[in-house]
């Protein structure tokens, strides 16, 4: 089948961009213009007509990329046209005539450029990472994966492997053969020498999945101590509701920001307190989940009432700041075993202080994205295929007998498969809708 449909965003814009892939890609061409196929990669005027009456359409470029050496490694066309939705419509709308022509699934020419061989899964997948990208660090790292470093470093991985299984394999063909004692040495080592990268890599905090989807930062407390007051003011919006009724939050409310280029999910949460009250009870249950998954707490406390006992001198225990509130309101400095916890005292009411919490993020922000080694772990997909791979390698380590050599071949393989698996070296259907649905409709 050929696929199209529209790349640039919905809505009116000045140019829209509608792409379509396939054997009947020039068919279209012909179809809609009534003249012969442009010259490749030559940006071409044309009147866009209807295929029945010939009454114009737009006027818009086309451009023309045969195949193998296009995007998807199909046939391939770009139409430009005038961004108005009627427009978009009916150019659509006249490609749906020609035979076998079908509106494009989400990524699904992403999808075809990977099956095509014209680039690799983790590219196809910082494609999709660069699109999405909110704040700079998001875009550094999914150009960083588009270079094909963490792709090199995979294979490099996988090409150790392969060659030891062969040695294996050759000692499993030819049983009568001994292998020579370095040679079994060299297998050992160089087995150990991938397990040992997998760790490294492994080891990272999971700054890449970070960058990615966000630092997650949960504002947390008691009640009526300011918390969605403070996520207002950190947005700079109305996002939260905001009353003098003890309770009102009583569902987790998100919201993504940018904080001096990093990427943020900053979570308000239902005040915790003991309470009758079933809906709250929930969501002060969410309130400690999120505050157990967060990677920095904003623990918020009313100035005139500070008890940290119980959870809240838990939730202080790591990767926390301690805000201390309507702090205009303090007739005397603070306890000294409260001032240990180098709080940051701040009046949302008289936006006091705000400018320093805001600073103490960022510092907190910096000291967890600052990393010597290159990121090449972005997914949970990828951690997964990298922990199997080293469970694998742990087992073909721990095989020692000449005799168990069908076995340690086994773990080999499954080695090497995951991490195939990673950059698509493999079959990995099973795991290509779920990736490529992350797309919006058009790449």
């Amino acid at each position: 089948m050929t696929i199209y449909a529209l790349s640039t965003g919905p809505g009116v814009s000045g140019v829209a961009i509608i792409r379509i892939s396939g054997k009947e890609a020039s068919k279209v061409i012909k179809s809609i213009t009534g003249k012969k196929i442009p010259k490749p990669r030559i940006a071409t005027l044309r009147k866009i007509n209807n295929i029945n009456t010939s009454e114009l359409i737009d006027e818009g470029i086309i451009l023309w990329f045969p195949g193998p050496e296009s995007y998807t490694g199909e046939d391939m066309v770009e139409i430009h046209i005038h961004g108005g939705k009627a427009v978009v419509l009916a150019v659509q709308r006249e490609i749906s005539k020609v035979e076998n022509c079908r509106l494009a699934e989400p990524g699904e020419f992403t999808k075809l450029a990977f099956q095509n061989g014209k680039i690799n899964l983790l590219k196809a997948e910082s494609i999709a990472d660069l699109i999405s990208a909110e704040t700079e660090i998001q875009r550094l790292q999914a150009v960083k994966i588009m270079k094909g470093k963490s792709s090199e470093k995979f294979n490099q991985m996988r090409e150790k492997l392969l060659k030891i299984l062969s040695f294996v394999e050759a000692k499993i063909d030819f049983p009568d053969e001994d292998i020579p004692e370095d040679n079994l040495k060299k297998i050992k080592k160089d087995s150990l020498d991938v397990l040992n990268e997998i760790n490294k890599i492994l080891d990272d905090k999971k700054i890449g999945e970070i960058i990615r989807e966000g630092f997650k930062i949960a504002i947390v407390g008691p009640t009526n101590a300011g918390k969605s007051s403070l996520l207002n003011n950190l947005s700079n919006r109305e996002v939260a509701i905001v009353s003098e009724i003890a309770g009102t939050t009583r569902d987790v409310v998100e919201t993504h920001l940018n904080i001096d280029g990093y990427p943020v999910i900053i979570s308000d949460t239902a005040g915790i307190r003991d309470s009758k009250d079933e809906i709250e009870k929930k969501g002060i249950k969410l309130s400690l989940k999120k505050a157990e998954n967060a990677d920095l707490k904003l623990v918020v406390v009313d100035a005139k009432s500070i008890d940290l006992s119980g959870f809240l001198n838990d939730l202080l225990k790591d990767n926390a700041i301690l805000v201390v509130n309507k702090s205009d309101l303090l007739k005397k400095e603070l306890d000294p075993e409260i001032s240990k916890l180098n709080p940051v005292k701040i009046s949302l009411k008289d936006n006091l202080n705000i400018d320093k919490l805001i600073l103490k993020i960022k510092n907190n922000l910096k000291n967890k994205f600052i990393t010597e080694e290159d990121i090449l772990i972005t997914r949970e997909r990828h951690r997964q295929h990298l922990k199997q791979c080293a469970d694998h390698l742990k087992n073909f380590s721990s095989k020692n007998n000449k005799d168990d050599f069908d076995k340690a071949a086994e773990d080999l393989r499954l080695a090497t498969r995951h991490l195939g698996m990673i950059v698509g070296k493999v079959d990995v259907e099973e795991i290509l809708g779920s990736i490529f649905n992350d797309f919006c409709i058009g790449k």
